[in-house]
């Protein structure tokens, strides 16, 4: 790929991010995630691999689908009430279904089954876009209408990720698999904050996108692909491993590491809100993440 088709790429993918991002009509809004999909498809097929065409065609449907949806709901709400405005008051049956295609954009259990298979089947770099630069555009749209989401959905599905991912990335031997389980059981934390309070969704996300990007970075200097792997990855730099470990156990929320701030103040929020069953689960789910985050560091260490 010559280097202006690249840049040219990347420039939509940022522009068509920021598109959507900044607007307040639901026609822009999916014009910007339509530009988005169509910008990192070349990026994906760029590898000749066979397993990269097929996350790439995965990724296309998945991507379409949802946008066809929001294009559905959006139409019937413009339809129904006369307008196109995202913050605007919609009817509860375009809410859900405007909520189902964005969570799964995002790659929300029980929607995320296509999300490993990607990140598994794309270059590092293009694996750490898809977990975080991607993640951007729905999650504004989120909250843009975090007035008049269903709560029972987003806190369900939230919980359901959170357990899932802890949970099924326990027997995962492929780093970016690993991530992309990491990042699903992220998600149910961001998505049951959404619904509680918008304002910290802001900062889970800053902080979940800064230490996903210094990990994938490490794995991807160290050419880390399995678990195994990362026996080897010592010898390369002591400091930069040593880095790592202390990415991924803060990924895992362990305190007094950062990223153990936003989900004492997510646990916190439900219990001043009087869920403390959902918080207790949320907690307990996220142990599972924890383990497989200290052996990835102990293997590194090693």
């Amino acid at each position: 790929m010559t280097p202006l088709i690249w840049s040219l790429l990347i420039t939509s993918l940022s522009t068509s991010t920021i598109i959507t991002m900044a607007s307040h009509h639901w026609l822009l809004a999916w014009l910007g995630l339509e530009l988005n999909t169509l910008s990192i498809l070349p990026l994906m097929m760029k590898s000749p691999h066979p397993r990269a065409t097929e996350a790439t065609i995965k990724y296309f449907i998945i991507q379409t689908s949802a946008a066809a949806l929001i294009l559905f709901a959006s139409t019937m709400n413009a339809w129904q009430t006369g307008h196109w405005s995202i913050i605007s008051s919609t009817t509860p049956q375009t809410t859900t279904i405007t909520t189902i295609a964005l969570l799964l954009k995002l790659g929300v259990a029980p929607a995320h089954l296509w999300y490993p298979e990607i990140l598994q089947g794309t270059t590092m770099n293009l694996a750490l876009t898809i977990a975080t630069w991607q993640k951007l555009a729905p999650l504004t749209l989120l909250l843009l209408m975090h007035n008049h989401l269903p709560p029972t959905l987003m806190l369900l599905t939230g919980l359901t990720s959170a357990l899932i991912g802890g949970l099924t990335g326990l027997n995962q031997t492929q780093t970016r698999k690993i991530m992309a389980f990491s990042s699903i059981a992220h998600m149910g934390w961001i998505t049951t904050t959404l619904t509680t309070t918008p304002h910290l969704t802001t900062l889970t996300m800053m902080i979940y996108i800064i230490m996903t990007t210094a990990t994938f970075t490490s794995l991807n200097n160290t050419t880390t692909k399995t678990l195994t792997d990362s026996n080897a990855a010592w010898t390369n730099s002591p400091t930069l491993l040593t880095l790592t470990m202390l990415a991924l156990l803060s990924l895992g929320g362990l305190p007094p590491l950062t990223g153990f701030m936003p989900k004492l103040l997510i646990l916190n929020d439900l219990i001043m809100k009087n869920l403390l069953m959902l918080a207790t689960t949320l907690a307990l789910a996220s142990l599972p993440s924890l383990f497989f985050y200290v052996r990835l560091a102990y293997m590194t260490m090693l």
